[in-house]
């Protein structure tokens, strides 16, 4: 299989006055196409850091890291930019839309940033696809006050698709939503997994990593667990049943 993510020792320090503060310690993972990933870890375990460094937000102090079989180690700031753009979707947990902007717009805005021939035209039909991909297209000319929490995050999922790139990274997209639509978005999660999209996704809550296929648990920098997700949460069926229990709630 293509490995996706490469990390061969990784290391990363802060120097912050005298005190050197190793916030990854020599990590070494390899996350193949296709899977979805969940990476915890409680405040100070180093994930954050970690998620910059696969991200190419943040530069390993030691180690190598491989992205979709390129070593990013020693590029410079435009070629890490351009890694970034064309290679990882990002979804964040505060969507990040822009106000004044309407849904399809906010989608558009990565292929602008992109090297590429692309017409207008060929940048707003790719939008409306992806909006349609995680079932937003009739929105597709609403402004975010004008959506939901859940139709923000299904905005902002469709952004980081747009320019099919090798890897979604998701931090905390869950955070800002209550349960019910909490369950609807990992539910757009398994299902753009299925279609082969691979996931890597930070979060803090273990039912939300029960609906991926394998948890990474981080501390002290140091990877402590690496298991496959046995008992999975499939969100079809948990949103089915945490309706069912609305409904007889309010009948009662």
């Amino acid at each position: 299989m293509n490995r996706v993510i490469q990390l061969e020792a990784v290391q990363k320090t802060y120097h912050t006055g005298e005190v050197d503060v190793r916030a990854v310690r020599g990590v070494s993972l390899t996350i193949e196409a296709g899977e979805f990933v969940a990476i915890m870890g409680a405040s100070g375990s180093g994930k954050s850091t970690l998620m910059n460094i696969i991200g190419c937000l943040d530069r390993a102090t030691a180690g190598r890291f491989l992205l979709d079989n390129v070593d990013v180690s020693g590029l410079n700031r435009d070629e890490l930019a351009d890694i970034r753009n064309q290679k990882i979707g990002f979804i964040f947990q505060g969507f990040n839309l822009l106000a004044r902007t309407a849904a399809v717009e906010n989608v558009e805005l990565p292929m602008l940033y992109r090297r590429s021939n692309l017409s207008g035209r060929e940048r707003h039909n790719r939008a409306l696809q992806a909006l349609d991909t995680v079932g937003l297209g009739e929105r597709a000319g609403h402004f975010p006050s004008q959506l939901s929490g859940g139709q923000q995050q299904r905005v902002a999922i469709a952004r980081a698709l747009v320019n099919q790139p090798a890897l979604l990274l998701a931090d905390e997209p869950t955070g800002n939503l209550d349960t019910q639509t909490s369950i609807e978005i990992m539910g757009v999660f398994q299902k753009l997994n299925d279609a082969g999209i691979t996931i890597i996704m930070v979060t803090h809550e273990l039912d939300i990593a029960s609906y991926t296929k394998r948890t990474i648990v981080l501390r002290d920098g140091l990877v402590v667990g690496d298991t496959p997700v046995t008992n999975r949460l499939n969100a079809e069926k948990e949103f089915s049943r945490l309706k069912a229990e609305q409904k007889a709630v309010q009948l009662a």
